[in-house]
């Protein structure tokens, strides 16, 4: 035997080989793709088992968030007798910015689209505020500070406050 014939013997076993494994692989990969997919299918279900309630919890707290930024519900929370306009609007913008940036973590369980809403609810609460507040006279009451503020408030279209909150659900309702 020569050299020439245990090359060539060496050549066609490592081809045979070659063509087997070629062959084993491309039977058994489906099988290693199906075994991917199901891992990380039961990955995202076990990271959703944990996160749902967090994020059920954040869209609970953004709604009470709008509930409580809604002048409505602020002026009666926060007006007592004696203050002045400026005194209230004062404590009303510094509680939506509190109320604010003490949920403001729960963006990171919310839809940016549910978040985005919030904010900019926020943004217009302060400039009804800041509005109101400068359509008055110097001297005004508290009480008169309520007054045109929920005149202005009911003279929109639509409550925004409604709206958002009905916005929100509309996202919640996609989370499932």
């Amino acid at each position: 035997m020569t050299v020439y014939d245990i090359l060539l013997d060496i050549l066609k076993l490592t081809v045979a080989g070659v063509g087997v494994v070629w062959v084993a692989f491309y039977l058994i990969k489906p099988y290693l793709d199906k075994s991917e997919r199901l891992q990380v299918l039961e990955l995202k279900k076990a990271a959703d088992n944990q996160t749902l309630p967090l994020r059920l919890q954040a869209y609970e707290r953004i709604v009470l968030l709008v509930e409580r930024i809604n002048p409505a519900s602020l002026l009666v929370r926060l007006n007592s007798a004696g203050l002045t306009a400026a005194e209230l609007h004062h404590i009303a913008i510094q509680e939506v910015n509190n109320e604010y940036q003490h949920n403001i973590t729960q963006q990171v369980y919310v839809s940016s689209r549910a978040w985005a809403v919030v904010r900019r609810l926020k943004d217009d609460t302060a400039g009804l505020l800041n509005n109101t507040y400068r359509s008055l006279p110097q001297n005004a009451s508290g009480l008169d500070f309520s007054r045109v503020l929920l005149t202005n408030l009911s003279t929109l279209e639509s409550n925004p406050y409604e709206t958002a909150v009905g916005m929100i659900h509309k996202d919640l309702e996609e989370l499932f």
